[in-house]
C-alpha cells in the first residue's frame, strides 16, 4: 500500500523544515522525505540569524525544526528519493528500497551539496574555524590570518573577496589550477600571497580543535588563524526533476515564481539553495515559508471546486 500526503517535501534542510512547519500549521497531511546529507547538516555555527546571537550550529535548527513540525503532525520519512512521477493528478515519489508514496502536491528542497575536499582533519573544524561562505562568515577572520585553501580561480576569488575582512590572506591553489594573468595581478595588488602545493593534512590545536594552520604534501607547515574553502563545484541537488521536465537554468537551479515559488510544472514548487542559491539559511527560511502559503492557497483552492 501506497502512503498519500496532501505535500510531501523533498528535503529536511531549512526550507524544506520552515515549509512543513507552516504547512502542519496549516492542518494539511504532510510528509518530509529526508537522506539527511545536506548543507545544513555540516555548519556548526550560523552567526548571523536573528535571535541567534551567539551563533547556533544546522544540527540545532534542524532539530528544532523537526520537534516543532512533528507537534503539527508532520511525518518525517529517512530515506533517498530516486524517482518522480506524476500519474493524473498525484505525484508518485519512490525511495530506496522499495518505499513508495503519493502526494497531491510537491515540495523540492533538496539544496545543493558542497564541494569538501579529502583532507585530514577538515571536518572537525569546518563551520567552526574553517569556513565556506563569505557573506556568513567573512566577519569572523577580521584582521586574522587567513589561510584559504582553493582551486584556480574559485579559490581566488575567494582570496580576494575576503580582502575587504583582512589583509593577511595566504591563497593555496590546492591543485595548481593555472590562473590568468589578470588574476595574479590582483592578488598581488591586494598583498594576497600565493601558493602552488597540495594541502595534506589541516592542523588542529590539542585542545579545542580550532585551526592553526595547514601542512603541505611537501612537509612545509603554514601557520594561520583561520581557514576558508574556495573550490566550486558544488552540486545543484536538482537531478529529480528533469523527470518531471521541470525548466533548469545552466547552473542546474531550477527556475520559480519568483511570488509563489512555483515551477513550471503545475503543483511542484522548489525553495532553498535548489532555486535562488543564495547560501543563506534566513532566506532559505524565507523560501519554505513562502512556498508553502502558496500550495496552502493551491489546496484551498481546490476543496472550494469541489
Amino acid at each position: 500500500m501506497v502512503n498519500q500526503y496532501e505535500v510531501i517535501i523533498i528535503g529536511g534542510g531549512i526550507a524544506g523544515l520552515q515549509a512543513a512547519i507552516q504547512l502542519g500549521r496549516y492542518k494539511h497531511s504532510i510528509a518530509v522525505i529526508d537522506s539527511n546529507d545536506g548543507r545544513s547538516t555540516i555548519c556548526r555555527n550560523y552567526h548571523n540569524i536573528l535571535g541567534w546571537p551567539d551563533g547556533v550550529s544546522g544540527e540545532t535548527l534542524r532539530n528544532l525544526g523537526k520537534m516543532h513540525a512533528e507537534r503539527y503532525g508532520v511525518s518525517f520519512i529517512q530515506n533517498k528519493v530516486i524517482k518522480i512521477k506524476k500519474n493524473h493528478d498525484m505525484f508518485q515519489i519512490y525511495c530506496r528500497g522499495g518505499d513508495a508514496f503519493a502526494a497531491k502536491r510537491l515540495l523540492l528542497a533538496t539544496g545543493v551539496k558542497d564541494n569538501i575536499p579529502s583532507i585530514k582533519n577538515i571536518y572537525k573544524c569546518l563551520g567552526i574555524s574553517v569556513y565556506v561562505c563569505p557573506d556568513c562568515d567573512g566577519y569572523e577572520v577580521i584582521d586574522k590570518h587567513v589561510i584559504v585553501i582553493g582551486s584556480g580561480k574559485p579559490g581566488a576569488n575567494m582570496a580576494l573577496t575576503l580582502a575587504y575582512f583582512t589583509g593577511d590572506i595566504t591563497f593555496i591553489n590546492h591543485d595548481w589550477s593555472k590562473l590568468d594573468n589578470e588574476t595574479m595581478t590582483m592578488l598581488e595588488q591586494k598583498g594576497i600571497t600565493h601558493l602552488q602545493d597540495e594541502v595534506e593534512k589541516i592542523l588542529l590545536d590539542e585542545e579545542t580543535t580550532d585551526f592553526t594552520g595547514v601542512r603541505l604534501k611537501g612537509g612545509t607547515i603554514i601557520r594561520g588563524d583561520r581557514g576558508f574553502l574556495g573550490f566550486g563545484g558544488n552540486v545543484v541537488r536538482s537531478e529529480l526533476v528533469v523527470q518531471l521536465g521541470i525548466e533548469r537554468l545552466e547552473n542546474k537551479h531550477i527556475i520559480v515564481d519568483p511570488r509563489t515559488k512555483m515551477t513550471n510544472i503545475k503543483y511542484v514548487w522548489a525553495a532553498g539553495d535548489i532555486a535562488v542559491h543564495s547560501e543563506q539559511t534566513t532566506i532559505a527560511m524565507g523560501d519554505g515559508m513562502q512556498a508553502a502559503i502558496w500550495i496552502h492557497k493551491s489546496l484551498l483552492n481546490e476543496k472550494t471546486c469541489e
